[in-house]
């Protein structure tokens, strides 16, 4: 086996520490046989070496992204769990990989190891000091007999299981069904934009939730608290809902969107703490990898660009244009936010023999004046050719102004092409409705 610990800074008196929960949510990204041990995270690794390209690039990525999580230090490639523990509690980095000769190397490594770094063993440090007892090494030049007896079975089973002489068995890391992970800052921030460096370990930790569940965010909450000594108006704390355009797991997508929410956030209150929680997310489709590498690296997806746009910007400031699946040219087409979602119908129309479409169609059609049955805009217009004729939306309800009563979205008209002698080639149409009479609407005109 090949086994790899992370520790945090010291082992947590109460409760769980949040580094910790993130570490292990993130280990289960590279293995599904994670175990958490006081203020360390054990990873078992044999079976993901060729996954991630090799032993080198798998300990140089724990390496990078366990730091960034809160791990002060990091042992690689010890065979058993509570030798990969002991070093890394003591600093020692590990070999590279699994020694062919490993149990007299382990011994070497292990031997000169001071007591605490074995969690059974740590309670009887003050007293095997005073006997002259130092390191693990001199602890096994003991009687075995006599540190049963003193000092109990669970010592000689601890050592046992270091040096690889008895089987360990540990109580495996479950994925959890929910994310909410949430850190303590180290001191009280003012300026919202300075949360982000924060959340980046927070993401980090979501991201390879993410990854195990190979699943992709689509909303997610940051949440701070005030610092103890704010003002009462200020509350407890605030939040931040975050909407994705497409499900990800990119850590740099995810942080540069949290980044532009966050610029246009006012902090009413010093925060001293923050959380993150994962409100949606979908299943991500792995890509295929191609035989022959690709000749242009492709660009940043149009849906990213309008998503930064629209934390920068405001989503009021940011539309995007939808076909909708109607013959009535109001609703022919309509403009959505970034994260809004697409109503039903949202499929462009099948392709008809129709008149010409204008380039330029008025907001709200405009009434024209008549003469002898005939439309007048700035003179006379001469029919060239129609009617075509649609209709449709007697399903659809539009409601009014307060008071008033909801009209339908029902309409038949017959549309013209016409021509004026001042303003050129127009699109008109006649309404053919039952319930007022029948009158010339201008809706469109051509470059």
């Amino acid at each position: 086996m090949l086994w790899a610990a992370a520790c945090t800074p010291a082992p947590p008196t109460e409760g769980t520490a949040p580094a910790l929960v993130a570490l292990s949510h993130w280990a289960l990204q590279f293995t599904p046989r994670v175990a958490r041990v006081e203020e360390a995270v054990l990873l078992e690794l044999r079976a993901s070496l060729r996954l991630f390209g090799g032993g080198a690039a798998l300990r140089a990525r724990i390496a990078a992204e366990a730091l960034e999580l809160g791990a002060h230090a990091l042992s690689w490639g010890a065979p058993t769990g509570l030798a990969a523990l002991a070093l890394a509690r003591a600093g020692h980095p590990g070999g590279e990989d699994e020694p062919e000769g490993g149990p007299a190397l382990l011994c070497a490594l292990l031997d000169g190891l001071p007591l605490h770094t074995l969690s059974a063993v740590r309670p009887h440090g003050e007293v095997l000091l005073r006997t002259g007892c130092r390191t693990l090494g001199a602890l096994r030049q003991l009687p075995r007999g006599g540190i049963s007896r003193r000092f109990g079975a669970e010592v000689l089973q601890a050592l046992d299981q270091a040096y690889g002489l008895r089987p360990e068995a540990w109580c495996w890391e479950t994925l959890p069904e929910v994310f909410h992970v949430g850190v303590e800052l180290p001191w009280r921030v003012e300026q919202a934009p300075a949360l982000a460096q924060a959340a980046r370990r927070l993401l980090l930790a979501l991201c390879g939730w993410l990854a195990a569940r190979q699943g992709g965010a689509t909303a997610l909450a940051l949440r701070w608290a005030h610092d103890a000594m704010r003002s009462r108006a200020a509350g407890p704390g605030g939040e931040l809902p975050v909407r994705t355009a497409e499900p990800t797991r990119d850590l740099d997508v995810l942080h540069r969107l949290l980044s532009e929410h966050l610029h246009r956030v006012v902090l009413a209150a010093p925060v001293g703490a923050l959380s993150l929680e994962l409100l949606a997310w979908q299943p991500l489709a792995a890509c295929s990898g191609g035989l022959l590498p690709e000749t242009q690296a492709p660009g940043e997806p149009l849906g990213r660009v309008l998503e930064r746009l629209s934390a920068r910007l405001g989503p009021e400031r940011v539309r995007r244009p939808l076909l909708l699946a109607d013959h009535r040219p109001e609703w022919m087409q309509r403009w959505l936010g970034v994260q809004e979602p697409p109503p039903r119908g949202a499929l462009p129309p099948a392709p008809v023999a129709s008149l010409p479409q204008p380039g330029f169609v008025l907001a709200q059609p405009l009434r024209l004046a008549t003469k002898a049955d005939r439309p007048l805009y700035q003179g006379p217009l001469q029919l060239l050719a129609g009617p075509h004729r649609i209709e449709g939306g007697w399903w659809q309800r539009l409601g009014g102004e307060e008071g008033a009563q909801e009209s339908s979205g029902h309409v038949q008209r017959d549309y013209w092409l016409a021509w004026s002698a001042h303003a050129g080639l127009l699109w008109i149409f006649q309404t053919r409705l039952a319930d007022e009479e029948t009158a010339w609407y201008l809706h469109g005109c051509f470059a």
